[in-house]
């Protein structure tokens, strides 16, 4: 996928000017992230800050050239792992207090039933359950980061 110099120059013109902090623009081509802040390096991919990508972009060549958006590298996911999803945008938690261990962390086997975590949404604890029996393989979600509709929040191997 491409990007048109101008189009990225506008949109990171935007973000500077308002008060977002952070940015993310994913489809299954391509995932561009971008935040105010420090830089940052997560789980392969590069973060920035605004003023960092502004001095690049003005150093970029003219406007007419396109910009190569790298393709994000997903994680092997084994396809008959099953995704508990979110049912709700909210805020994720994997324990039900901060001092408290996690209801599910990697390798441990869960049920049918069993609490996996807690989404909060509008100040109520939603305690999402799991719906098959297996082990956690992959929890990719942060405690306390914030979570959209239909948002992956673990993968199970069912057994």
């Amino acid at each position: 996928m491409t990007i048109d110099f101008k189009e990225l120059s506008e949109l990171l013109a935007a973000i500077a000017a308002n008060n977002i902090t952070e940015l993310t623009l994913k489809n299954a081509d391509f995932e561009l992230t971008v935040s105010k802040g420090h830089p940052q390096f997560t789980n392969g991919s590069i973060s920035t800050t605004i003023a960092d990508i502004n001095t690049q972009v003005i150093a970029l060549p003219a406007p007419e050239h396109q910009l190569q958006v790298a393709e994000a590298s997903a994680p092997t996911i084994d396809t008959k792992w099953v995704a508990i999803k979110s049912p709700m945008v909210g805020t994720f938690y994997r324990s039900p207090a901060p001092d408290e261990p996690a209801f599910a962390s990697i390798g441990d086997r869960i049920r049918v039933g069993q609490t996996v975590c807690i989404i909060e949404a509008m100040k109520l604890m939603n305690e999402i359950e799991a719906e098959v029996v297996g082990q956690v393989m992959e929890v990719l979600v942060e405690n306390g980061q914030p979570i959209e509709f239909g948002q992956p929040l673990m993968y199970i191997n069912p057994s």
